[in-house]
């Protein structure tokens, strides 16, 4: 069965799912996206999704495409059709279709809407999880509002190419000042070697993490110390543990950093729980 994607208004098969040329979004990354994880055919971390959405339309000054309630409507029915239990939703506004002009049009047209979900194997995902991932290490070229979840990400397609062509998962920024700031698509964190979590606060020039945010919360329910700390690729290579966290990776294990091993080369303790944690929680709540 061929998946099924929602475009400005109409439900159609995913290969005839197509945008104007003249779409902002195509033409000049003029637009924002964002991804849910499902467990039971339900939005995880719905709240902070809808509300990072909101905001990045804001900050862009997009007008969103519809209200909440009628999005909602929207995403469930893709994911319906699509017969999606476990997975995720793919969701990206842009500013519309328009004669090519830097400039925002005048007068405003409206915003494009595309919407697509697939399934996803929790399985597979458990055993990278128990096996851990390879990250790489790369200057930060980004722009300075990484903060906003537009789809400008041609620094971030590079960087996971690069991981890729040497093994990895993921590839580390590291800011001017030798800070990692964030993975191309994650959060990076670590144990470091005193036994405390840390993960880069949000002043810095990275994206608020839902799945940060939430883990900040599980986190609480713990004996755990966090502190949002910055650290360097050397403080990494003498931590305890790393791991990222996502939409799609959730809280996955980091084993190596650059081809040096972290912690033994193996998946920690401290990460796994909170895996564990992270995704009973969300089972709990929307699965």
């Amino acid at each position: 069965m061929s998946r099924i994607a929602y475009v400005n208004g109409r439900y159609v098969p995913q290969p005839h799912a197509v945008v104007h040329i003249e779409d902002r979004g195509y033409q000049l990354a003029d637009g924002v996206y964002e991804v849910w994880a499902v467990f039971g055919g339900r939005l995880a971390d719905s709240e902070g999704h809808f509300a990072r959405l909101g905001r990045s339309l804001s900050e862009l000054r997009i007008t969103p495409p519809m209200t909440r309630q009628a999005l909602e409507v929207v995403i469930h029915q893709v994911l319906r059709r699509n017969r999606v239990r476990d997975g995720l939703v793919y969701l990206q506004v842009t500013r519309g279709t328009a004669p090519r002009d830097h400039a925002f049009p005048d007068p405003a047209v409206p915003p494009s809407l595309v919407v697509s979900a697939k399934s996803t194997d929790r399985a597979a995902a458990e055993v990278k999880a128990a096996k851990g991932i390879r990250v790489i290490t790369t200057p930060e070229n980004r722009w300075g509002r990484c903060d906003i979840k537009t789809v400008g990400l041609l620094p971030n397609v590079l960087a996971r190419q690069a991981a890729k062509e040497a093994g990895a998962y993921e590839a580390w920024f590291v800011d001017a000042g030798g800070l990692v700031t964030e993975g191309a698509a994650s959060n990076a964190w670590i144990v470091d070697a005193q036994g405390t979590l840390r993960t880069r606060d949000l002043t810095a020039n990275i994206l608020r993490g839902v799945t940060r945010s939430t883990l900040m919360d599980v986190i609480k329910t713990s004996n755990l110390k966090v502190e949002e700390r910055a650290f360097t690729p050397d403080e990494v290579r003498t931590a305890r543990e790393a791991f990222i966290t996502g939409a799609g990776a959730l809280v996955m294990p980091v084993t190596h950093i650059d081809g040096v091993a972290i912690g033994g080369g193996k998946p920690g303790s401290v990460t796994l729980g909170l895996r564990s944690d992270y995704i009973a929680r969300a089972k709990a709540r929307y699965g």
